[in-house]
């Protein structure tokens, strides 16, 4: 059986369902192929995979109609942020109330994203999901994209979207090269009860081993960890017994929140750096990871995703309203230059603050802790540093604005 559309979107996660969502008000037909249906039972523990949502996602969301499920299922707003360096003067704070921000984004479980998306595209009437449903095959033809999909079904598209994450199948096919590095750190997330209350404030800290941050979830005692430290170390901690990993957390976390405990599972994924050499091709666009990954320094991979979704969107309602080919490699151009560019600026920052942050060289020790002075003082400084971290900065899409209907 074969069904036509003008969009398949391969990759049912938070930025490929925002992507379809974003289509709602359109008379596009969407296609959303995805492996796997989540789970839309929450359980009492959060998930140890969660988002730290900038002010530009949180008006994306709302202008999709999904942030009132997320804020009806769980989040967790943080509305200060403290950074030191262990064993130094180097320290930063900043406060949503310095900037007259409510808070400072809003830490979520990407599975509530995922959930909350997916409850707003199902009401869309001009959207099918294949879920659970996998690809099999893709052709790139002159005018159209055909997919074959594990369950037999066919399906053309004017174009295809990979929103299939860092592994993904759509740019596999492709063969589209790949820039990429390790940043030779694996991060173990988990959650954690403090004796402490967090305070609705994030934490980071910057060790000799890595960075490790602490995200307040909600209940005043539990925060998800990203704790990056080199790969045979974070197998280490993962198989240390809770008393061990209670103790060593608590040490590498300068006793800040009093004694950790380790509550559920603990896991430990490579950090790699990946960025796709072409977003768009004839027929075929990238967003998300499945175009960048990078270090999860500061929670800004699914910001930059749902940017991605964003600004694909727009361009692409721009050629179909001029009744242009919005499939064509040569229409899609904006849209690759547009997210290459902020993709690029955001890794190069994340990569800069882990090489400054690298190594326990006296000299660079003191650059930091001037540099880190320097920022909480200078006028402003502080406050354009926030400002690209809620996302308020940069080339935005009209959805990352408060004012669009969406």
């Amino acid at each position: 059986m074969m069904q036509s559309v003008d969009i398949a979107i391969v990759g049912g996660g938070m930025v490929g369902l925002a992507l379809a969502a974003a289509f709602k008000d359109s008379e596009l037909r969407i296609a959303v192929i995805e492996g796997l249906q989540p789970d839309d039972q929450l359980n009492e523990l959060p998930d140890v995979r969660v988002s730290a949502l900038s002010r530009s996602s949180e008006n994306i969301l709302k202008n999709l109609g999904a942030w009132d499920g997320i804020m009806q299922r769980r989040a967790s707003p943080y509305s200060a942020m403290e950074v030191w360096e262990q064993d130094s003067f180097a320290r930063i704070e900043f406060s949503a109330n310095q900037l007259a921000q409510p808070d400072l984004g809003h830490i979520v479980e990407n599975r509530v994203i995922q959930l909350s998306l997916l409850e707003q595209v199902k009401q869309q009437s001009n959207v099918t999901l294949f879920m659970p449903a996998k690809c099999a095959t893709m052709a790139i033809g002159e005018s159209e994209a055909w997919l074959t999909l594990d369950n037999g079904q066919a399906i053309t598209a004017k174009l295809v979207v990979g929103a299939d994450g860092a592994n993904s199948w759509v740019r596999n096919q492709l063969d589209i090269p790949l820039t990429h590095w390790d940043y030779g750190h694996s991060a173990v997330v988990a959650n954690i009860r403090t004796v402490e209350p967090h305070q609705a404030v994030a934490r980071q800290t910057f060790t000799p081993q890595g960075p490790l941050a602490f995200l307040p979830m909600a209940g005043d005692n539990m925060s998800s960890i990203v704790w990056s430290t080199e790969p045979s170390r974070a197998e280490r901690l993962v198989a240390m017994s809770p008393n061990e990993f209670n103790k060593a957390l608590t040490s590498e976390f300068d006793n800040r929140l009093g004694l950790c405990e380790v509550v559920g599972e603990r896991f430990a994924f490579p950090l790699k750096m990946r960025y796709a050499r072409d977003f768009a091709v004839e027929r075929v666009a990238l967003v998300g990871d499945a175009a960048h990954t990078i270090h999860p320094l500061a929670g800004q991979g699914v910001n930059l995703g749902l940017l991605d979704a964003a600004s694909l969107a727009q361009e692409v309602l721009a050629l179909w309203h001029k009744g242009e080919d919005f499939g064509s490699k040569r229409n899609l151009r904006d849209y690759e230059r547009w997210r290459k560019a902020e993709a690029a600026k955001m890794i190069a920052a994340m990569q800069g603050f882990k090489d400054l942050f690298e190594g326990n060289n006296p000299a660079k020790k003191l650059i930091r802790g001037i540099g880190m002075k320097l920022a909480g003082q200078i006028p402003g400084a502080k406050d354009e540093i926030m400002k690209r971290a809620l996302g308020l900065k940069g080339h935005l899409p009209e959805l990352a604005g408060t004012s669009s209907k969406g």
